[in-house]
């Protein structure tokens, strides 16, 4: 039986390693430690922690140039243009990309994991609106990643890229589009369910869907920053209710479907009035308990397994969902409940390795970030070298590590997001396939060589570079480099999600590692490298162990 009984107990190296694994971008070995000797109420309290930025916006530098900008254009609101800047705002937007990936890079809990989560709920494309309002949408995240859900999607309604992008700056009493509302109903809150009938699906109908676009029009996008949400305080869109004689937002009352109980929000006559139907229209929704369960699945989806079976939907999913409605649709509760419990760490039945631990393929992100973050490959510091942090952030990951393994930050190919998150029946398995599999692999030997390789961009610098042999010697990894078993040993602890068994051990230790070799050669050419600092000959082989790793389906999983 499927359990969310809280798992009892120290968490040990195992399941410390999982739980990190899956809830933060920050993965190393003192982490790994620290949890292995903690509770998972312990740990998780750090994980769900909010995380202090390193900075609180982005700083522009064009680092192809010697001109040293260090310009920031964002912050204090509403913004302020400068005579440096790049017209094109496309560039601006990728250094805020750049921005939040090196704060993603950083963070140690939860938050930039929650962050990706939310935008997958609630996409929008970077592309969408200028940088400044691409800023304002991540701050929201932030603000949102473990708070209230029923906020968040209240305040989602006016945040200026998603006006923009699902078309509801253009919806008015005169000229309805039902762009955002349809994916209010289906994607941001409530869920489909399945088709009953003719334009009937379930949870509610093509009729609820004419109706939330009534009570949606008027909403607008604006520009200049210059309308900021008083709780947030982050920029927003306005109410434009229009005139008595010509009216922007459709007035009238909204009669909604018997899957809403035939409720009847009352109709706006001003500008405050339409705020006052957007809250009932968004109480309306949540009050189907069906919104919450909708929340929970794609929570359990997001953390925990892609299956969803009766027994999981009756014994995880709706005790979750009912946690959420408890706490007023707190997220944060639901979180603990849900990565404490016996059923996250695979241990509510007989066999623990055959669901949850290394049942899920890695997103472009965690393979990427994990992976800087294991060996401790420091980006350029954003706050003196703000260009070659771009760089870095730009064409190393952006361009190369992510995009080219079908991840482009903030830039979903659909509005649902990207696919690896919901489609059916694949999720996280649509990460890996024939499009993306020469990317993923390519990364280890990117952080060891140091250099890109794309087209005909040729051993270009990727920023950081992996110096195996001294990081093996200084990192701590592992407890003794001059014995090779216990080497190889360290290494698969730590970057492998299950212990291997005896033939595949024997396979990184004594084909791949030892290359067949006796166990004496290496430990002789370890302490020679330690009394020279010559790596020539210990390089060869901790590279070649590496790849190998890396290379291994186990290690695309987590």
């Amino acid at each position: 039986m499927a359990s969310l009984s809280p798992f009892q107990g120290i968490l040990g190296s195992r399941r410390a390693a999982h739980l990190l694994r899956r809830t933060s971008f920050r993965y190393n070995k003192s982490k790994v430690d620290q949890f292995s000797n903690q509770t998972a109420v312990q740990a998780l309290t750090t994980l769900l922690q909010p995380y202090t930025q390193y900075l609180q916006q982005p700083i522009y530098d064009d680092a192809t140039t010697l001109t040293n900008e260090n310009t920031t254009w964002i912050l204090p609101l509403p913004g302020t243009d400068n005579a440096s800047l790049p017209n094109q705002d496309f560039v601006l937007r990728r250094y805020v990309i750049s921005w939040w990936s090196d704060e993603a890079l950083r963070d140690p809990g939860i938050g930039h994991k929650m962050m990706v989560f939310w935008h997958q709920y609630m996409t929008v494309s970077n592309q969408a609106s200028g940088s400044k309002q691409f800023f304002d949408y991540l701050s929201l995240l932030k603000w949102g990643a473990l708070g209230n859900f029923k906020k968040m999607a209240t305040k989602i309604v006016t945040d200026n890229v998603m006006l923009l992008y699902l078309n509801n700056h253009q919806n008015s009493a005169a000229s309805p589009n039902e762009n955002f509302a349809r994916e209010f109903l289906e994607l941001f809150t409530i869920g489909k369910g399945p088709q009953v009938g003719p334009g009937d699906y379930t949870n509610y109908t093509e009729d609820d869907i004419v109706q939330a676009a009534k009570v949606l029009t008027g909403f607008r996008a604006v520009n200049a920053r210059t309308q900021v949400d008083p709780e947030t305080g982050i920029p927003r869109g306005v109410a434009n209710f229009g005139t008595t004689n010509n009216p922007v937002h459709a007035t009238g009352n909204k009669q909604f479907s018997p899957r809403f109980q035939n409720t009847v929000i009352q109709g706006a006559t001003n500008a405050a009035g339409m705020w006052s139907e957007l809250d009932a229209f968004v109480n309306m929704i949540f009050s189907q308990p069906e919104t919450a369960k909708n929340l929970c699945r794609r929570l359990y989806r997001f953390f925990v397994s892609k299956n969803i079976s009766p027994e999981i939907e009756t014994d995880i999913v709706m005790p979750l969902a009912n946690t959420l409605i408890a706490n007023n649709f707190e997220v944060k509760p639901v979180l603990l409940q849900l990565l404490q419990s016996k059923h996250f760490f695979d241990e509510d039945d007989s066999d623990n390795k055959d669901e949850i631990v290394g049942g899920m393929i890695k997103s472009p992100l965690e393979l990427a970030y994990h992976a800087l973050s294991f060996f401790n490959l420091v980006p350029p510091d954003p706050a003196t070298q703000p260009g070659q942090n771009y760089l870095f952030h730009e064409r190393g990951l952006a361009q190369r590590m992510l995009g080219l393994a079908n991840y482009n930050p903030f830039n979903p190919s659909d509005v649902a997001g990207y696919p690896g998150f919901y489609q059916y029946p694949d999720y996280s398995r649509a990460w890996f396939n024939s499009s993306t599999i020469i990317a993923r692999y390519k990364i280890a030997t990117m952080l060891l060589s140091g250099k890109l390789t794309l087209g005909t961009q040729v051993n270009q610098p990727l920023g950081v570079k992996l110096d195996i042999a001294p990081w093996i010697k200084n990192s701590g990894v592992v407890g003794d480099p001059e014995d090779p078993y216990v080497l190889v040993q360290d290494l698969l602890a730590y970057m492998l999600p299950e212990t291997v068994d005896n033939d595949r051990f024997n396979y990184f230790y004594l084909s791949v590692f030892l290359d067949n070799l006796p166990p004496a050669d290496w430990t002789y050419e370890w302490q020679h490298f330690v009394a020279t600092n010559i790596d020539t000959e210990v390089k060869i082989p901790l590279e070649r162990l590496i790849n190998a790793i890396m290379f291994s389906p186990e290690y695309q999983t987590f």
